[in-house]
């Protein structure tokens, strides 16, 4: 039998997968560190690390043998037992973020989930709003994940058109608007607000300083809880542990997902203080995978990984030089750089024959890998393992990329 072609390999995804995703034409057979190798043998610089699932590089040898050593003495017991390695991972990860207790789940989608339910528990139980009447503000251009729920909260079309009837009880208003959110609160029947730190899926949107910590503290004042989304932007993505950790805010319920694995499998958490976290009882939520024994030695060396490599201060450190570096070329196609650590984003003017998908395919003709979102902005997140001769290559490999669109 004849050795499969690049193009055979994504024509049998395209015959047999289903159509919602739009890949560069690139065929990934194996991946270390900062690089991945196509089917060719060419290799790439990783920069979109599976949306930050990445963080500590492809393949990380400590958080591997974890997962194998593990995967041949207990996989799955499901939450009807007890095993001996989750309670180990869950005094790790509270004691790691400083919070009572954690709901381990599989997805970004589920953890977010499991924070609306909460939520909505707390504002009943706690709150004292009446059954049925709790609300939760959220802000546009979020992305939460692709549940049915999740995208009754999205102001973006390809989200949520064709997907109704939608599920009510969300208030929606504009991200990085203090005013709108202070207005929001004057309803008494508001349990929470939900936001991502920095708008991972808008096109890494930094938000004003002091927006996080302002929002916060209305938040505290109307007996709301803040919940954020640190799925994308979350160990040490943005160069501290949480992007939170920039205004010196600690969310009162702490959604983590991606690169709590390191990208070997779905694992997310949900973090919270007694108050919240008790007032859902046994039967009430669940996964049958979730908090695996797998995922629980997996989830303890990925964490490990990140502070025994000082992953969030090189993630600061190389994420300076990276937007001094894009900012510094002369290009009419960059219309603006933007970023905090290592998730930054360019924004491309889009002309016929030179979008930011074009760009993109240049980039990737020259071996990097990134891809576009909504059209005209691309993410660069390379893994933070990242070292600064690799990140120089790189550049200078993006910057040749550019060259081509003068």
């Amino acid at each position: 039998m004849s050795k499969m072609t690049a193009k055979d390999y994504m024509e049998r995804e395209n015959k047999y997968g289903a159509h919602n995703y739009h890949p560069l034409p690139v065929v990934l057979e194996k991946g270390q560190g900062v690089y991945v190798w196509d089917v060719d043998g060419k290799r790439y610089y990783d920069f979109l690390s599976a949306y930050s699932a990445l963080n500590q590089g492809h393949c990380h040898p400590k958080i591997v043998k974890a997962m194998c050593d593990q995967a041949q003495v207990l996989t799955l017991t499901s939450r009807a037992f007890y095993n001996n390695a989750l309670g180990e991972f869950e005094e790790y990860v509270t004691k790691f973020f400083g919070y009572d207790k954690v709901l381990p789940m599989n997805s970004g989608a589920e953890a977010d989930e499991t924070a609306l339910k909460l939520c909505r528990r707390w504002g009943y139980d706690v709150k004292k709003i009446k059954e049925g009447e709790a609300k939760i503000i959220v802000c546009g251009n979020n992305f939460h994940g692709r549940t049915i729920t999740i995208i009754s909260m999205s102001t973006d079309p390809d989200a949520f058109s064709g997907f109704g009837p939608y599920t009510p009880g969300f208030i929606k208003i504009p991200y990085n608007d203090v005013n709108a959110l202070e207005k929001a609160l004057q309803d008494p029947n508001v349990a929470g607000l939900i936001l991502e730190p920095i708008q991972g899926e808008a096109g890494v949107f930094v938000p004003d300083e002091g927006y996080l910590k302002k929002s916060y503290d209305l938040c505290k004042k109307h007996n709301v809880l803040f919940i954020a989304d640190e799925v994308q932007t979350g160990i040490a993505r943005t160069g501290k542990m949480l992007a939170c950790d920039h205004e010196g805010v600690r969310p009162d319920i702490l959604i983590l997902g991606k690169a709590i694995s390191g990208g070997t499998m779905p694992i997310s958490c949900v973090l919270a203080d007694d108050e919240i976290m008790l007032t859902i009882k046994p039967g009430e939520h669940g996964s049958t995978f979730g908090g695996n024994p797998i995922a629980a030695r997996v989830g303890i060396a990925a964490l490990e990984v990140v502070k025994n490599e000082k992953l969030a201060e090189n993630a600061e450190k190389m994420g300076k030089i990276f937007r001094e570096e894009m900012r510094a070329i002369n290009s009419h196609m960059i219309e603006l750089v933007r970023g905090k650590g290592l998730l930054n984003a360019v924004v491309i003017r889009n002309k016929p024959g030179k979008t930011a998908w074009d760009v993109c395919l240049a980039m990737a003709e020259k071996g990097v890998l990134a891809k576009p979102t909504h059209g005209n902005i691309i993410r660069f997140a390379p893994p933070l393992v990242i070292n600064e001769e690799q990140l120089r290559d790189a550049v200078s490999l993006i910057k040749e990329a550019f060259k081509l669109f003068e």
